[in-house]
């Protein structure tokens, strides 16, 4: 185990480890500075001095820099004060160039010696002239970076359709493997609408109880199927896999029909395996045996007597690879292989 401290660099952004500086005591949403491969970085402390396992730590662990002094909170917010200028002539640049580009945010470092800028776009976009304009505007380095929607739905955050903020802009550090199988095991309607976020991809959210849908869907007859009820059979008209209910069809004794809900266990249906059952080994008296070489020969001598005289040159029970000339994929219609014949296809018209 080995004692660390848990940074952010953005609201909802990703966490990352940090070696707590001897002396110091942090506590949460702490301004500190830390050292990344981008240099000097002013960040947030998310979770104060915690154990970890040494496996959950991606070396090498650093070492928090300092807890952020007044003059580097004073720094820090005369950067964000630059950032709508910063945005506006980047915007300027871009329409100037006629780019198919969309820009989406900026941030400078925390020394103040590069500006990043984020987009998004269809395709690759050559920027290098709009580098070039960049630099001459700010006189720093500048760097252009290519995001997704779902990157650019995290960066401006926006509310979700169940009115929450998005789970990517509060909280969901990292994005999460989401498919349209999580929806139809949860029994939604896939309309692209009702299941899309603001990025127009599937919803973050279809992946949190994405486990337990998966296992009460083993469990939950088809809709449509017939099963066996203590009033009698009749066919599923829907499931409630949070409330492990069906509600069943069943035809009254006046012919009417009757919708009645019914627990999953009280139902007789043929459930889904929990797992491939493997095939039974088989015992030893039944296994097959293997022959022996001398009794491959009699068995060759065998078929070549009951074969037809000319049987000779039609199977050759010692010709494994058989009489046929091999394919060259660098040989081209059959150029170069003796056996392959030209045909000329003048003397089909």
């Amino acid at each position: 185990m080995k004692k660390v401290v848990a940074i952010k660099f953005r609201n909802g952004g990703k966490l990352y480890y940090f070696s707590p500086r001897p002396g110091d005591k942090y506590e949460y949403n702490m301004p500190v500075v830390v050292e990344t491969a981008r240099g000097l970085e002013y960040a947030w402390v998310a979770y104060p001095e915690r154990e970890v396992k040494e496996e959950d730590i991606v070396p090498p662990l650093k070492q928090i820099v300092r807890i952020a002094t007044q003059r580097d909170k004073d720094f820090y917010e005369q950067c964000r004060a630059k950032r709508p200028r910063a945005m506006q002539i980047c915007k300027e640049k871009i329409a100037a160039r006629g780019l198919e580009m969309k820009l989406i945010d900026c941030e400078y470092t925390f020394d103040g010696s590069k500006l990043v800028f984020y987009f998004t776009a269809p395709g690759r976009v050559d920027f290098r002239e709009l580098l070039k304009d960049l630099g001459a505007a700010f006189h720093i380095r500048i760097d252009l970076r290519q995001v997704g929607t779902r990157d650019e739905t995290k960066y401006l955050g926006g509310i979700a359709p169940c009115g929450r903020v998005c789970c990517c802009a509060g909280n969901m550090p990292e994005f999460k493997k989401v498919t349209i199988k999580m929806a139809k095991t949860q029994g939604l309607s896939l309309n692209p609408g009702k299941i899309s976020g603001l990025c127009g991809r599937l919803m973050c959210c279809l992946g949190y109880e994405s486990e337990y849908y998966a296992e009460a869907f083993k469990q939950m007859p088809k809709v449509g199927a017939e099963v066996g009820t203590p009033d009698g059979k009749g066919s599923v008209v829907s499931v409630n896999m949070l409330k492990m209910q069906v509600k069943v069809k069943i035809e009254g004794k006046d012919g009417g029909m009757i919708y009645k809900d019914f627990p999953v266990d009280e139902l007789q249906f043929v459930r889904k395996p929990a797992s491939p059952q493997p095939a039974p080994a088989r015992s030893a008296d039944k296994q097959e045996r293997r022959p022996e070489k001398g009794e491959r020969e009699d068995r060759k001598e065998r078929m070549r007597a009951q074969a037809p005289a000319d049987a000779d040159e039609m199977f050759d029970p010692d010709d494994e690879g058989g009489d046929y000339d091999e394919y060259d994929e660098n040989d081209e219609n059959g150029a170069g292989n003796e056996s392959a014949p030209l045909i000329d296809l003048t003397d089909l018209f």
